[in-house]
């Protein structure tokens, strides 16, 4: 079977669908390949019966001013509500306010960003750069926070790239946000844009091979569900899958194989890491965490327990419902894989808990579920998001470079304008692919 289209979209996350949209709009005829059974990629956004918020499993948060996800916002009608920068951290087995260090950290960050290159790794940056300015256990705390919110390794994460990213002020320093109704309210928006005589989305579709020529491509792949193959043509293609699948090995699932070899593109994938991070979202018959210590922590958005395999916990608010997200991100990620299962992980997550708070709890009796996914194993993902190694200087730059105005590529680890490892990234990275492609043709 052979198909026709001026674009072919490969992957229906975030990207895709943006940049499928914007082609859309320019009257070209698209066609999107998405190899789960479901849109959104590393977007996964459950609505439970009985519980009052939705559960997400992937992306999670509005980081920062955030412009392409708030403008699809006010599309969809749904509002980014803030959240809270409330935090508490155990100190001497005691839950205690924990603010200020990430200014202290910020501060001394700008006073040195000159001298964190991108052949220094950030745990040296730390280390030698700026250890005779942030106290001990600061920098103690900068290590976790690049592990959990970067979801990198100090070790091999690029200095220049990550203090780039902590002093955006753009990001960090201003109001963090929830999408009204969860990030399927985003899909739902773009989903609409699609207008279906000029738009296919096709689920279940596996790309296994893409030969191009300029000005030409032949896409190979088989449906997920039967394994019948399927061969479409077009004259330009949008690779919007995560860095993951473009790091993947031959023989392993969900690995593309180019012909002609994208060797343009070798070293900026060696440049990139598609971190691990792991996400187990605990429903409880109550809120309970509002109640106890007298209520101290009904107003808390995250409670951090630096020696657990699970820190940070994060609380729904402003909502005020029985949901609590445990998080891991970076090395210990795989320290913890060795657990496997979802109910391995969940009891981990509870164990962090307990630990936090206190076994007199009974925490364990309030668990009524626990949702999860390993994304790092998900073949079709292989990683959380991404963040530049050591030496990766314009590897971002150079993976969303177009190929002979032919091969376009789309994806958060593509965006290079301050918002890479988000949906704003991810966006505005696929509009950028598209907008690539109507200019090859003018």
């Amino acid at each position: 079977m052979k198909s026709a289209y001026d674009v072919v979209v490969i992957g229906a996350g975030a990207a895709g669908l943006a940049a499928a949209a914007r082609l859309a709009e320019a009257g070209r005829s698209v066609l999107v390949l998405e190899a789960r059974d479901r849109v959104g990629g590393r977007i996964w956004t459950r609505h439970e019966p009985g519980l009052d918020m939705p559960v997400e499993l992937g992306a999670e948060f509005v980081h920062g001013l955030a412009p392409a996800t708030r403008r699809w916002s006010e599309k969809t009608g749904k509002a980014v509500r803030d959240v809270p920068d409330t935090h508490f951290r155990i100190v001497n087995g005691q839950m205690q306010p924990h603010e200020g260090f990430f200014e202290h950290v910020q501060r001394a960050f700008r006073r040195n960003s000159h001298l964190a290159t991108d052949a220094l790794s950030f745990a040296d940056f730390l280390d030698t750069v700026v250890k005779d300015e942030i106290p001990p256990d600061a920098r103690r705390s900068a290590r976790i926070m690049v592990e959990g919110f970067d979801a990198a390794d100090p070790n091999r994460a690029s200095a220049r790239a990550i203090v780039e990213e902590w002093t955006n002020e753009s990001l960090l320093d201003q109001p963090q946000g929830r999408f009204e109704g969860g990030y399927s309210s985003l899909l739902g928006g773009l989903m609409r844009e699609l207008p279906a005589g000029l738009c296919k989305v096709q689920l279940q579709s596996v790309v296994r091979k893409v030969t191009w020529q300029q000005g030409s491509v032949e896409i190979e792949g088989h449906r997920f569900d039967d394994g019948t193959p399927f061969v479409v043509t077009a004259p330009r293609v949008i690779v919007a899958v995560p860095l993951g699948v473009l790091q993947a090995q031959p023989g392993e699932v969900g690995h593309i194989v180019f012909d002609p070899v994208l060797s343009a593109k070798e070293s900026a994938l060696r440049g990139l890491v598609s971190g691990p991070a792991l996400k187990v979202c605990l429903r409880f018959r109550s809120a309970f965490w509002e109640q106890i210590d007298g209520g101290r922590y009904r107003e808390a958005m995250f409670l951090h327990g630096y020696e657990q395999p699970f820190t940070p916990f994060w609380t729904p608010l402003p909502e005020h419902a029985p949901l609590l997200v445990a998080w891991a991100g970076g090395p210990r990620v795989e320290e913890m894989n060795t657990a496997g299962t979802a109910g391995a992980l969940a009891k981990l997550a509870l164990q962090s808990l307990e630990s936090m708070l206190g076994k007199h709890q009974h925490i364990a009796d309030e668990l009524e579920a626990a949702y999860c996914h390993d994304w790092q194993r998900d073949p079709f993902a292989r990683g959380a998001y991404s963040y530049v190694a050591v030496g990766g200087g314009t590897a971002r730059r150079d993976l969303a470079s177009p190929v002979a105005d032919t091969l376009f590529f789309a994806g958060e680890a593509t965006d290079d304008e301050g918002e890479a490892a988000t949906v704003t990234g991810a966006l505005q990275s696929g509009e950028r692919a598209a907008q690539e492609v109507l200019n090859s043709w003018r």
